[in-house]
């Protein structure tokens, strides 16, 4: 069932009110005790982790998804559940991850969000929904619709840009092997693009990541190639990648192709990486970068 343009806004909506309601739930937990338990998923201890909260705000999201299922003929891909493989059955398919950045969330701190996105059989996100429950926005993004940020139409490039270059990155990253040398490249952009610093936060999950730098642009996020298992899973980058397709941002794999968001082969991205950049001088500079590392 191909969904036209109606269906497509209806069912952003719908995947709207449930990442809201969603949210909720997740603030009832927020700077409380909460019981961390830990599953099988990548090598880093953010993909080994989940809460009650990532539990119940999943079982929320799916409650306020459930009609559409039957009513749109979709399938299903999110994070605390088996994969059912409905992904490569459906034209579409609901793509969830009910509490992204769970270590920041047991910590504390900002960093987690909620996120819900609607992807098409072939990987291509046409739906992507994100609420940030700390400051209350919601951004929501629809294929060949824009981007709407808690209801106003919004474009990144309207607003004040920053006098840094902001590199966004998972905490494990400033420990790598090849950190200082990505640190030196990035300070020679920053001198390049005639910025006044080079600003490096690690501690966010990978949705806010991908929003807090076109929030705070010129900024990137990425994540390199490894042999192990991870470097973050599907649902993790499937909103925010229509979000900057549709603000005419840049994303991509370490290798500058397309990010394949319906792979039969894993539903990890740790075999070519993740770059999201917001502007192509960023981007070219990475994956230049890369290939010279």
């Amino acid at each position: 069932m191909k969904l036209n343009e109606e269906q497509l806004v209806e069912l952003s909506l719908i995947a709207q009110e449930a990442t809201l309601r969603a949210g909720e739930i997740v603030k009832q937990y927020f700077q409380k005790s909460i019981l961390v338990h830990q599953k099988e998923g990548g090598e880093s201890l953010a993909s080994q982790v989940f809460t009650e909260a990532d539990i119940e705000s999943q079982n929320k999201i799916l409650e306020v998804l459930d009609f559409t299922f039957s009513e749109f003929d979709l399938g299903l891909l999110t994070e605390e559940a088996e994969d059912d493989s409905s992904r490569f059955e459906k034209d579409y398919f609901w793509c969830v991850d009910p509490l992204d950045g769970t270590l920041p969330f047991t910590e504390g701190k900002s960093g987690f969000s909620i996120s819900v996105a609607l992807v098409s059989k072939e990987g291509i996100p046409v739906i992507g929904v994100v609420y940030d429950p700390i400051v209350n926005h919601l951004y929501r993004a629809i294929s060949g619709e824009g981007v709407y940020k808690n209801d106003t139409l919004w474009n990144f490039k309207n607003d004040k840009c920053s006098s840094n270059l902001s590199f966004y990155t998972d905490r494990s990253f400033l420990s790598h092997a090849s950190f200082p040398k990505v640190k030196e490249a990035l300070d020679s952009l920053r001198k390049e693009l005639t910025l006044e610093d080079l600003e490096i936060i690690g501690y966010g999950g990978a949705v806010m990541n991908a929003i807090w730098a076109l929030e705070n642009h010129p900024a990137c996020y990425f994540k390199f190639p490894k042999s192990n298992k991870g470097g973050g899973s599907l649902w993790d980058f499937a909103a925010t990648v229509c979000i900057y397709r549709e603000l005419g941002a840049n994303t991509s794999d370490m290798y500058g192709k397309t990010l394949s968001l319906n792979s039969d082969q894993s539903i990890f991205m740790n075999e070519v990486g993740v770059l999201y950049a917001t502007d192509h001088r960023i981007s070219d500079f990475l994956l230049e970068m890369y290939k010279d590392l």
